[in-house]
């Protein structure tokens, strides 16, 4: 017969887990729409259907704060990782927490060009996706360019909780920075 307490704490575990592993994918976008403005990364640019490339949201000023913010969360966590005062917590590398904070930016990127192709203006709502595009990216580029670490550190329950997760915590930030001012649309 299973433990009740024992199950209870390996869940909590197991979304501390989720989250602590995914911080440095998380943050960037909360960061990027913070600190942005400025020059958009596509220049003003448009592409051949008359849209432009990305659109206003997506500066270079946001891309640098939101990476930026990623690897200091992410070296704030190997510290810790290092100290061994959390024991159970998957650990970080240098590069995984660069390829998470950058792929995550990307990832959002790739959704908004797909997204003014379909003609969905900036904050327009795709459901699902704009969910999961930074995660995404922040997986493609651990997968490309350090697959041996995503393979030894996501676990496949680790890696369901990060897909039930993500979707939550998402819109709950999305909800503050609605609230705060930060963004124009609640999702």
């Amino acid at each position: 017969m299973l433990n009740l307490t024992s199950v209870l704490l390996d869940g909590l575990i197991l979304i501390i887990s989720a989250i602590w592993m995914m911080l440095p994918a998380y943050l960037p976008n909360s960061v990027a729409a913070a600190v942005g403005g400025g020059t958009p990364v596509d220049a003003g640019r448009y592409w051949r259907d008359g849209r432009r490339i990305l659109g206003d949201g997506k500066t270079i000023r946001g891309f640098a704060g939101g990476v930026a913010a990623g690897c200091f969360a992410g070296l704030l966590e190997i510290v810790t990782e290092m100290s061994g005062f959390i024991p159970f917590l998957p650990a970080h590398t240098f590069l995984s927490v660069f390829l998470l904070a950058t792929g995550s930016l990307l990832g959002d990127m790739v959704k908004s060009f797909f997204k003014r192709r379909q003609g969905i203006d900036r904050g327009g709502e795709w459901p699902i996706i704009d969910q999961y595009d930074f995660l995404a990216g922040a997986f493609c580029f651990c997968l490309i360019f350090d697959p041996g670490w995503l393979f030894a550190t996501i676990t496949l329950p680790l890696f369901v909780a990060i897909l039930i997760i993500t979707p939550i915590l998402h819109r709950g930030v999305n909800i503050i920075g609605y609230k705060i001012g930060v963004k124009k649309v609640p999702w």
